[in-house]
């Protein structure tokens, strides 16, 4: 099975996607859509199924769009899935949750700049912290290192990517929560996930200027050919 995974120059929901796959050994492709379409997002985006990235591409047949579904796909595929109903839903609806963290932080880190930046961090914090909280509460549920044992699935990768993503928005948020704090450093932690985070493109300039630093180069975030 041969996958690609299509979407743009920016740190968002991509990112959950590939640390599944590369801490399960799933080989993949990370393909710009400029170049998987061959022409501008613009004139792609009207063919696609919802109008909008990422997208798994399986075996050059089959385009499977919406994150959480590309996620629920890798999941299955790495063998992860969690034989429990209850419990599977459980962390279904925590990695729905994690999800509606996209909008806005996932916008405004990527791509506010000067007063729009400051204006959309102090917005959006009360709400980001009501959802830190609940995650939290998920976590203090049970005596696991993650949400529903000591496996990272989808919901633990898919938490981790917006909570990571905090931090360039305002690092002193998820100082007001430990537990999280600990859940971020036992998911960095593992080896391969350690690799993940060193090998991908550096987000810089948030706020000011925002770049993705891709083999060296600096590249403004966004959805166009640089």
């Amino acid at each position: 099975m041969y996958l690609k995974l299509v979407y743009f120059k920016m740190r968002a929901l991509a990112e959950a996607p590939q640390m599944l796959m590369r801490c399960n050994d799933i080989k993949y492709d990370y393909v710009m859509s400029w170049i998987y379409f061959g022409e501008p997002w613009a004139k792609a985006k009207p063919k696609l199924n919802f109008k909008q990235l990422p997208m798994l591409e399986v075996s050059g047949q089959h385009q499977i769009c919406q994150s959480i579904a590309i996620l629920k796909f890798l999941e299955d595929k790495a063998g992860l899935r969690i034989a429990d109903p209850v419990e599977a839903a459980k962390a279904d609806a925590i990695l729905q949750s994690s999800q509606e963290l996209f909008a806005p932080l996932n916008p405004t880190v990527n791509f506010a700049v000067g007063d729009d930046f400051l204006v959309e961090k102090d917005a959006m914090r009360p709400a980001l912290s009501t959802r830190f909280q609940e995650l939290q509460d998920c976590l203090d549920e049970n005596s696991f290192k993650f949400f529903t044992d000591d496996s990272c699935r989808a919901a633990e990768f898919a938490a981790f990517h917006h909570l990571d993503l905090s931090k360039k928005l305002d690092p002193t948020l998820i100082k007001e929560f430990p537990r999280l704090e600990t859940f971020i450093s036992d998911v960095a932690e593992m080896p391969k996930m350690t690799a993940y985070l060193k090998d991908r493109p550096e987000l810089i300039g948030v706020g000011e200027k925002p770049q993705l630093v891709i083999d060296g180069i600096e590249h403004p975030t966004g959805v166009t050919q640089t």
